[in-house]
């Protein structure tokens, strides 16, 4: 039986929906996998799972959904000490919306028809005739939802309550339920109680804005030591990859995301989250759109302040330059209109600039 020593993610299936890139790569490397299925999902059986019991089998599924489902991972779990089967099948599949997918148990129920159908062609090639025996026995399989939406999970969790007159036909209507596993269900303390890499992930994960950074100054070092101090470089790297999807969900600007995944990368785990900003950069771009904006249509009323002046000039006689100049260079409207006024009411053009702009008169 092939296991998995190494704890990179398989990367021949690409992912390209960058909302749930983060939450794919926790999902496709076994070490942090193995972390969340022994801390999170109460299960007896999976309390002792270690890496090297996970195999990655997601492309041999994943395919038939094309771009639909890209997010999602199936793998092998090898179980020890097991008399009647030494395979589980773990399906886990990724929510982010807002918005609860009330089907989830109808497409669960489509990824187990795929893998026991292809785990009976698999034992067939091994024993051709097997799966007609009495005996035979197909592997379970364990459909897990994580979902790190705000709102409360209200889909129903049993097919059967998907289907028509399943109370008059219920023993005959596939029934099973998958686990939900909420990620507003855990505090900031119980996260950081498991003192674990994934934990460190889910904290940032929580994160609903740049604003709400501050709330993590409050991690105590030792927590951020032990990880910085126990993890292999080569999970560093995809704590800080994962992260970096998750802080672009938040608008957090690229140069920032940079630094604070590279402080991960090289164990500097000291004041990680107490001098990050509260900033993001759509916001900050809407705000300069704005200015920009408020100023343009201020020079735009200074503009024609000018031009209404130099219209009442021009009927005085010949307008100087370095006067021209001057009066279109100005921005105060307060003085504009003391101009204008003053326009409408000289003589002359050289009455006017030796009364309201004298300088110009001496030069």
């Amino acid at each position: 039986m092939t296991k998995t020593n190494s704890h990179k993610p398989k990367t021949s299936t690409q992912n390209k929906k960058v909302k749930d890139s983060g939450a794919r790569l926790i999902f496709g490397d076994p070490i942090l996998c193995a972390q969340f299925l022994r801390g999170y999902t109460d299960i007896e059986l999976l309390k002792d799972v270690q890496p090297e019991d996970i195999e990655d089998v997601t492309d041999r599924f994943i395919s038939v959904w094309q771009e639909e489902r890209d997010s999602d991972t199936v793998k092998k779990i090898h179980l020890k000490n097991q008399q009647d089967i030494d395979t589980l099948y773990l399906i886990t599949l990724i929510e982010h919306q807002t918005k609860v997918d009330y089907d989830m148990s109808f497409r669960i129920l489509r990824y187990i028809v795929l893998i026991l159908t292809d785990y009976a062609a698999e034992a067939e090639k091994k024993q051709a005739g097997c799966t007609a025996l009495k005996g035979f026995r197909y592997p379970p399989v364990l459909p897990i939802v994580f979902y790190d939406g705000d709102r409360n999970w209200t889909a129903a969790k049993n097919f059967q309550e998907r289907t028509a007159l399943s109370d008059l036909l219920g023993e005959y209507i596939p029934n099973f339920q998958y686990l939900v596993v909420p990620l507003s269900r855990y505090s900031n303390q119980e996260l950081i109680e498991k003192e674990d890499e994934l934990s460190l992930i889910m904290l940032i994960d929580k994160l609903r804005s740049s604003a709400e950074f501050h709330e993590l100054a409050e991690i105590p070092d030792d927590y951020l030591e032990k990880i910085s101090r126990d993890s292999p470089e080569s999970l560093l790297k995809l704590i800080a990859k994962i992260i970096a999807a998750f802080l672009h969900r938040l608008n957090i600007p690229k140069e920032e995301i940079g630094d604070f995944t590279d402080q991960i990368e090289r164990r500097d785990f000291t004041m990680l989250f107490e001098h990050f900003e509260a900033y993001d950069v759509q916001a900050e771009r809407a705000k300069a759109r704005a200015k920009g904006e408020a100023e343009g249509q201020a020079r735009g009323k200074a503009r024609g302040k000018a031009d209404s002046i130099l219209l009442l000039l021009s009927d005085l006689g010949a307008v100087p330059e370095a006067l021209r100049e001057r009066i279109m260079d100005e921005t105060d409207m307060e003085c504009l209109d003391q101009w204008i006024r003053g326009a409408a009411r000289a003589s002359s053009v050289e009455e006017f600039t030796e009364k309201y702009l004298p300088d110009l008169k001496k030069a």
